[in-house]
């Protein structure tokens, strides 16, 4: 008998390590498991191994799996006659039933777990209670079960069971809206985890605390903490499904939707092929379709939201039911149309959220009153919008702005201008507040969308009682915002820098591997690899504070413009709207739809494009004709009668975001004169004030691949006496932009590469790679004129509301005066005698603007060269 009470001692400290392990090292935990009951263990031995088994699967998404390894944890457990064991493995299972979507089964195992848990035994099975009901959301049931757990736990001196009840108690904390509170829980939970060997459960005081920072509206640091979330998790080799639904919040408040729609769409696949938690797929498909909604998905959206709602009605989740039933309303309002049924849903999607306590509420409200407005029952509206208004005091920035939005919608139907401008303004101001937290340029760009619908019903406000000043104050107020805001120079970032200098490397090995036909598969997995690890570092960049820089106001605009005309177009509900401002008055016009212009300029592009070409066969007179013919149609759907204001001075353009690229010098109000584009009425006045360097030094520069071999450089350097040239090996992107900072006139010869998919990827070439957007954006001052002979260097992504990202949307902010680019594709030929043209007028003091007036105007010939002139624009103030 003492050879056997022996053995079985050494086999109960044989597997008393493995239920921590299954939460440390699952993999290793799951194979020791395993051994163990290959080796015919007694009953007690043979659970714990189950139990650990069962644990991992159920954690690694294979939640059916777990339970069937429970299950027999739970009659060995029985078969000991040990109250704790059965308690124990009760605990586990209680939660996978949960997770397998059988609710009540697993509350009553929980139940029962606890009559018969005493000590730290009842301290860990509250936990595990706790956290079925957080994720149930049933948030007042789950912080009493935390709040006994910690009490109990800390006073047993159990650090790793301590730290998983701080975690569960920070979620609540979060879920209820006290992110202090839950932040320290989550720091305090990290300290315990400090030196316990948990290698996976000490990241999640990581995630948690970036979910915190992203309720409070640190969108930077929350991408920060994620990140660091992602890159621990990576050598435990575990699914991250957590991770990724807070990823997708944060990515979505970011305006990232599409980064936040794959990612989302990607891990519910993960999670169907690996048949894992019906109750994380749930959540998962209702973050999907919150993604479909804001990426313009409303059919998708619905789907999603419909499958998820089905989820979490089998596993009686009353929380998380209400949630998807506003997605559900949202996705249904934007199919459209309102209809009185679509009233009642999303009154009573208010009425279950309120009753949650969820601040889900405000948006609830805030369709509803809508939805009223579009019936026309303003009684309802009133109601509604006056209940959503209440977040405009409280709150986090966004929350406060959905607030000032309903006040806006409200005085809109009322009647009351002063009232609906005074709520757009303080709304505005709330997200300025949210802007300014944010140091990436990208980032700044994606928020404005969030602020589009309150400067939208400040414009049509003053458009429909023809006030042009006010008119162009709104226009102005929420354009260009992300370049009015200096951004954070990240040059000290050794990882981003790094991450560049490595991504050049890879993509000269990609670009030579295509050359000699070698395989460039895992070249590609590289690069791509890569970009996502920069662009995740540059969205990191902090904010900075409010740094000033106001709206200029309309009489110093006028001032500043003195005989030249600014024509600042606006896109008001698909309809632009043109404001000529000059000698003193802005005068206001409707052209026509911004569907028709976008159309006429996308074919005037095209038209560009096939001259560019110049290939045999073809006959360039006839398609000049062509390309000629398109200018007064385009003219007249952008301009319509404006045209015939802009008298015989120089003009500024001032266009949406989504007509940027529009070849102005086709039109033939525009063609015949000096004038230049600029992405607001703000950024021309800066560029227009910038200073330039008191030295007057050139730097030249030509990448490698060019048809010509960049053949005007040689012949540019001839015309100025302080002068840098780079070329071949010297080339580099270090040297070029070295050589770029703060110099009077730069000009690269180079291939110009516009990614649409990622903007600010967006690159010339250079001896050693490319010479990306994120490259520029470490200049401490840009060179104050600069010469882009390069295919689509000018061109630019819309963003956000009213936005502009690429090339040369990083070097405005920083003191450029002037650019000269492309908006498509140039004749590498026909570039090289305007290029050496244009530095000819440049020489003799004209400004970027009359240089290429000037250029254009000496082309009469050949068509190429006359299609590549009207391709070329200068940008800023010239």
């Amino acid at each position: 008998m003492a050879k056997e009470a022996l053995a079985a001692g050494s086999g109960q400290r044989d597997v008393d390590d493995l239920l921590p392990l299954a939460v440390s090292r699952p993999h290793e935990a799951l194979a020791r498991a395993r051994a163990v009951l290959k080796g015919r263990p007694g009953p007690y031995e043979a659970s714990v191994a189950h139990q650990a088994a069962g644990i991992v699967l159920r954690d690694i998404d294979d939640v059916n799996a777990g339970v069937g390894e429970l299950r027999r944890a739970l009659r060995l457990a029985r078969r000991t006659g040990a109250a704790e064991r059965e308690a124990d493995v009760l605990g586990s299972l209680g939660g996978a039933f949960v997770y397998a979507g059988r609710t009540a089964d697993g509350l009553a195992a929980l139940d029962r777990a606890i009559q018969l848990s005493s000590g730290v035994l009842l301290g860990r099975v509250l936990h595990r209670r706790g956290v079925v009901l957080w994720t149930l959301g049933r948030y007042p049931a789950a912080l009493d079960d935390f709040r006994r757990a910690v009490s109990v736990l800390q006073r047993a001196g159990d650090p790793v069971w301590t730290a998983r009840a701080l975690i569960g108690r920070g979620l609540v904390y979060l879920a209820t809206g006290s992110t202090g509170r839950a932040d320290a829980d989550f720091v305090a939970a990290g300290h315990l985890y400090a030196g316990t060997g948990q290698e996976l459960e000490a990241i999640d005081p990581v995630i948690n605390r970036g979910v915190a920072a992203f309720r409070s509206g640190d969108l930077p640091a929350a991408l920060s903490f994620l990140d660091e979330a992602a890159s621990r998790y990576r050598p435990l080799n575990v699914p991250t499904t957590f991770l990724s639904i807070e990823r997708c919040d944060v990515l979505l408040a970011a305006g990232l939707v599409g980064d936040a729609l794959a990612e989302a769409d990607a891990t519910v696949r993960d999670i169907e092929q690996a048949h894992g938690w019906p109750t994380k797929k749930a959540e998962l498909l209702l973050t999907a379709a919150n993604c479909a909604l804001a990426a313009a998905q409303p059919q998708a959206a619905l789907d999603r939201a419909r499958a998820a709602y089905r989820l979490f009605r089998s596993q009686q989740s009353a929380w998380w039911q209400a949630h998807t039933g506003l997605v559900l309303v949202q996705a249904q309002y934007a199919v459209g149309p309102a209809s009185g049924s679509l009233l009642h849903a999303a009154d009573q999607a208010a009425v279950r959220l309120e009753g949650l306590g969820s601040g889900e509420a405000t948006q609830a409200h805030l369709l509803a009153g809508r939805v009223a407005l579009d019936l026309g029952r303003r009684d309802d509206a009133d109601r509604h919008l006056i209940a959503a208004g209440r977040s405009r005091r409280r709150g986090p920035a966004m929350s406060r702005a959905s607030g000032w939005l309903s006040e806006a919608l409200r005085a809109e139907a009322a009647g009351q201008p002063r009232r609906l401008l005074a709520a757009c303004r303080r709304g505005l101001a709330t997200l300025d507040e949210h802007r300014f937290t944010l140091g990436a340029s990208e980032l700044r760009a994606q928020a404005t969308a969030h602020g589009a619908e309150l400067a939208v019903i400040a414009q049509r406000h003053a458009a429909h009682v023809h006030r042009p000043r006010l008119f162009l104050a709104w226009a102005e107020r929420w354009r260009a915002t992300a370049l009015a805001v200096p951004a954070v120079r990240p040059s000290a970032d050794a990882e981003l820098n790094a991450g560049l200098a490595a991504l050049r490397e890879v993509t000269s090995r990609l670009e030579e591997a295509r050359r000699k036909g070698m395989p460039t598969a895992a070249l590609q997995r590289e690069q791509l690899r890569l970009e996502r690890a920069v662009r995740a570092r540059s969205l990191q960049a902090p904010g900075m504070a409010d740094p000033g820089g106001a709206v200029a106001g309309i009489a110093e605009l006028l001032d500043q413009l003195g005989t030249t005309q600014l024509v600042e177009i606006i896109d008001v509900d698909g309809i632009l709207y043109v404001l000529v401002c000059g000698a003193g008055r802005v005068r206001q016009f409707t052209a026509g739809r911004t569907e028709d212009a976008m159309r006429a300029a996308e074919f005037a592009r095209f038209a560009l494009r096939r001259m560019a070409r110049g290939r045999p066969g073809h006959d360039p007179d006839s398609a000049l004709a062509i390309l000629k013919a398109a200018g007064p149609q385009l003219q007249d759907a952008i301009l319509g009668p404006a045209a015939g204001y802009l008298g015989d001075g120089p003009v500024v353009v001032v266009p949406p975001g989504k007509l940027h690229a529009v070849p102005w010098a086709l039109l033939p109000a525009l063609g015949d004169r000096v004038f230049s584009v600029a992405p607001s009425a703000r950024a021309w006045l800066r560029a227009h004030a910038a200073p330039p360097p008191g030295r007057r030094h050139v730097t030249l520069a030509r990448g490698p691949g060019l048809v010509t071999d960049g053949a005007e450089v040689p012949l540019v350097a001839q015309l100025y006496d302080d002068v840098t040239v780079l070329s071949g090996d010297e080339a580099t992107a270090g040297r070029v932009l070295a050589a770029l900072d703060g110099a009077w006139l730069a000009h690269i010869a180079a291939h110009g590469s516009f990614r649409a998919d990622s903007p600010l990827f967006s690159s010339l070439r250079m001896h050693d790679g490319p010479l990306t957007v994120y490259d520029f954006e470490q200049l401490r001052r840009a060179p104050y004129r600069l010469v882009l002979s390069s295919c689509d260097s000018g061109v630019l992504a819309p963003v956000g509301a009213d936005e502009l990202l690429g090339l040369v949307s990083s070097l405005l902010p920083l003191g450029t005066a002037g650019i000269i680019a492309g908006v498509v594709a140039l004749n590498d030929y026909a570039v090289v005698p305007l290029m050496v043209n244009l530095h000819h007028y440049l020489q003799v003091g004209q400004s970027l603007a009359e240089s290429m007036y000037s250029v254009r105007r000496d082309v009469t010939g050949d068509p190429v060269q006359q299609a590549a002139a009207m391709s070329l624009l200068a940008l800023g103030a010239g």
